[in-house]
């Protein structure tokens, strides 16, 4: 099984990731965006502004967690933005292909909250990348229509990102 946790840029999917894969049996994060990484190396000469992009990045997100599966069983983990509804009908759309349920969450606060986090994280990666954060807050605001209708939304407002995990777990353990 795939869980899949969507959501703004910094809204704490990564870190959720993590508290997940702890408290399912069998899980394991695979961060996605290591594929895109691997075909930032090979392409860089043409770069597109985002790996998602690359149709080959979603492909290749399919095929990695198929092959995963396939080798270890249980459940992946994958916390990553998809803005694009035609690129999440591809990425499900290849799940469904090779046989593999998911369930999609989109981890959700309001634009004052997702400020504050983004503004008060100093972990270095995450600081650095905060200006590229606030500037796609629009473009989550135009998909939160389509994500709303395809994903379980978890309001994370005033929950820890460990709150958020077992709220998450409990629904994919019914």
């Amino acid at each position: 099984m795939i869980v899949w946790l969507g959501g703004t840029y910094g809204a704490g999917k990564t870190t959720t990731a993590r508290e997940l894969a702890e408290i399912l049996p069998g899980a394991r994060v695979f961060d996605s965006e290591e594929v895109g990484g691997l075909l930032r190396g090979i392409l860089r000469d043409e770069w597109p502004g985002n790996f998602q992009h690359w149709p080959m990045w979603r492909g290749l997100v399919v095929e990695t967690a198929r092959q995963v599966l396939a080798y270890t069983g249980g459940t992946l983990v994958v916390p990553q933005t998809v803005l694009s509804e035609a690129y999440w009908d591809e990425i499900e759309g290849g799940f469904r292909a090779a046989g593999i349920p998911v369930r999609h969450f989109v981890l959700h606060a309001d634009e004052g909250t997702l400020r504050a986090r983004i503004a008060g994280d100093v972990e270095p990666e995450s600081a650095a990348a905060g200006p590229w954060r606030l500037a796609h807050l629009d473009a989550y605001a135009r998909a939160l229509e389509w994500l709303r209708a395809r994903a379980t939304v978890v309001d994370t407002a005033g929950l820890t990102p460990a709150g958020v995990a077992a709220r998450i777990a409990r629904t994919v353990s019914a």
